[in-house]
């Protein structure tokens, strides 16, 4: 059985046997903050396990490296929605140790990217077109900068309201101990 065959047989039990029931929750956060992680799958219940959350208890963004790439991309968008729409009153960046975003060298990537079809050409279009491919897929050096320039981004953001703390975090994946990289309270 092919995988999207067995996750929606999955799905269909999941209805029939109304587990839904146990994760109804409101649109609204219950407490109230929005974090912004990686989409490293060792974090995916662990995080909820190690700060003690619930569903329903925050809103998540999940990308490589927790790293909001634009000030005007859709990271940030979805932080000023959950801001000024969804009740959200502190945000909180968590990166992560072990993260294989941090160690990514683009030149693999695009390596695996034309032996896989996508073209020189393709590549040199984006660059000509003032999208820099390769500092796109950089990854970064230290966990701790790249959450603390991650909350710049968020708290110099012209569209940020100035009262809402931005804390920093790293988590570590083995263990679920955090490190306060920022508080701003």
């Amino acid at each position: 059985m092919r995988l999207l065959d067995t996750l929606l047989e999955n799905n269909e039990k999941f209805v029939e046997h109304k587990d839904y029931l146990n994760y109804q929750t409101s649109k609204t956060p219950d407490k109230k903050v929005l974090i912004v992680s990686c989409m490293d799958s060792r974090l995916t219940e662990l995080t909820y396990k190690a700060l003690g959350l619930k569903n329903g208890d925050i809103k998540q963004v999940k990308n490589a490296g927790a790293m909001i790439t634009h000030p005007y991309g859709s990271t940030m968008r979805s932080i000023l929605v959950a801001v000024y729409m969804l009740g959200v009153e502190e945000v909180i960046i968590m990166g992560h140790n072990d993260c294989g975003f941090g160690a990514l060298k683009p030149e693999p990537i695009l390596k695996e990217m034309h032996a896989r079809g996508v073209s020189e050409e393709v590549i040199n279009t984006l660059m000509h077109s003032g999208i820099d491919v390769v500092d796109w897929l950089q990854g970064f050096d230290s966990v701790e900068e790249s959450v603390a320039e991650n909350i710049k981004i968020v708290k110099q953001h012209p569209l940020m309201d100035k009262n809402v703390p931005v804390h920093g975090l790293v988590m570590d994946p083995e263990t679920g101990a955090v490190e306060v990289i920022h508080n701003d309270y």
